[in-house]
């Protein structure tokens, strides 16, 4: 059941298989943009895949991100992805037959004082050797993407490639262009776990049954630390509540995308907006919480003033999803078919306040819905897109600490490389699992 009895936003429909195969060459765990994406290219190239989802496509954080789909602030060692992932979203509505909501908007990062300049020009330094089109501007400049802005802010990171595309309808259109060219997808079916052999996957158990393969892709997003926990597999995962709300249609307000450390919005298709705190986030205190310490204390402590930890259910909640459960046991994916937290309204209403007095037009905004996510986050807030050493046909693609919606057709793409044995889109390096357990002391990038 979802938590708190809470619901997220409407999610497009997939409709899905009702015939199990009994054996593919790729299982996919996980319907969010990650694993429909890696459906999506598996099919186009003529290998059976068949994409578990425990409820139902985008059910989960890729239905309710800002939907933002940008280069900018990203970290370097991403950045050769997410240049590959818009290349991707430009032709998204052609190659799906379906429409995304993408368009590029440009995205506009506030700064506020000589040291959030400095910031930005440090990450500018990073991406120039990819030739972003990013670059500061100020005053009149950034009066045209923002009212007033040039006299409230000191100057602003603008990239007027990146854009924005709808959450709620683009995974889904991913998922149903994989149904066309022959991606098996079953929703409301848990993968339980592995069986192997040799050290080997031969196969993915579902609650539905067996199914013989020989690579498996897990994109089980804020569940995947748990999933790979039976495996004996650690991963340095925690999880991140990220509230959001969106508006009635609303006119007169800009349609640049904005981020600030008051609040963050972007203008969705429907002509009302996505509006959220810029900087705070809610992080539940759990049992990995302590296991990772040494992991996360560095990060927590850089952005102290942004992380709100939080001391509630979740903590005895995954407690008891720890107990180790047999394959024919029910799991803790099908008690918990859709992770639906409650959002953290306060912190919503500070955003939308803080704009009322800003820009004018969001003086007259109606909230419609607001929502929760969980966001599968890592220390350096860098995926792990990789393959497990410990158990061969064993792909990982989690972790993608709040900015898997935009990369994520690309990140979908590397990991079917990964799974498949050919030629990665990129060079997968920076995004191995061993960088945590070989010494190298991964740390999130400056200026982000």
């Amino acid at each position: 059941m979802p938590d708190e009895g809470q619901m997220g936003p409407e999610v497009d429909r997939v409709i899905p298989d009702t015939e199990m195969p009994r054996h593919a060459e790729v299982v996919i765990i996980g319907g969010g943009i990650i694993g429909a994406s890696a459906a999506l290219t598996l099919a186009r190239r003529g290998i059976s895949v068949v994409l578990c989802e425990k409820g139902l496509v985008a059910g989960e954080q890729s239905s309710r991100n800002w939907g933002w789909v940008r280069k900018a602030r990203r970290d370097p060692r991403e950045i050769p992805l997410v240049i590959e992932s818009l290349r991707l979203w430009t032709d998204m509505n052609e190659t799906l037959g379906a429409e995304t909501g993408f368009r590029t908007t440009g995205i506009v990062f506030a700064a506020d004082n000589d040291s959030d300049v400095a910031r930005f020009e440090t990450w500018l330094d990073h991406a120039r050797p990819y030739q972003i089109d990013a670059r500061l501007i100020s005053g009149s400049e950034l009066d045209r993407h923002l009212p007033d802005g040039g006299s409230r802010y000191k100057a602003a990171l603008y990239c007027a490639s990146d854009g924005c595309a709808e959450p709620q309808a683009a995974t889904p259109a991913i998922a149903r262009a994989a149904q066309r060219a022959g991606a098996v997808i079953l929703t409301d079916c848990a993968v339980r776990g592995l069986d192997r052999a040799g050290g080997r996957v031969i196969a993915a158990v579902t609650e539905r049954g067996r199914i013989g393969c020989n690579a498996v892709v897990l994109a089980g997003g804020a569940w995947s630390r748990r999933f790979l926990r039976d495996l004996d597999v650690t991963l340095p995962q925690l999880k991140v509540r990220s509230s959001v709300l969106r508006t009635a249609p609303l006119d007169g307000a800009p349609t640049t995308a904005f981020w600030g450390d008051h609040a963050a919005y972007r203008k969705r298709l429907d002509g009302g907006y996505t509006i959220a705190n810029g900087s705070v986030n809610v992080v539940p205190i759990v049992p990995d919480s302590f296991r990772f310490l040494k992991h996360f204390l560095p990060p927590f402590w850089d952005d102290r003033k942004g992380l709100r930890l939080r001391a509630d259910h979740r903590f005895a909640e995954e407690w008891r999803e720890e107990r180790l459960v047999t394959l024919d046991e029910v799991s803790p994916y099908e008690t918990t078919r859709v992770l639906d937290p409650k959002p953290d309204r306060r912190y919503n209403r500070e955003a939308l306040a803080h704009l009322a007095k800003t820009v004018p037009a969001f003086a007259g905004a109606r909230v419609v819905q607001e929502w929760a996510g969980m966001i599968d986050v890592m220390p350096d807030a860098v995926p792990v897109i990789s393959p497990v050493d410990s158990v061969a046909g064993l792909v990982v693609a989690t972790g993608f600490s709040g900015h898997g919606f935009g990369i994520g057709p690309a990140a979908g793409r590397l990991a079917a490389d990964l799974a498949t044995g050919g030629a990665p889109l990129v060079d997968p390096r920076e995004f191995r699992l061993s960088r945590y357990s070989d010494g190298s002391n991964p740390r999130a990038a400056v200026g982000i």
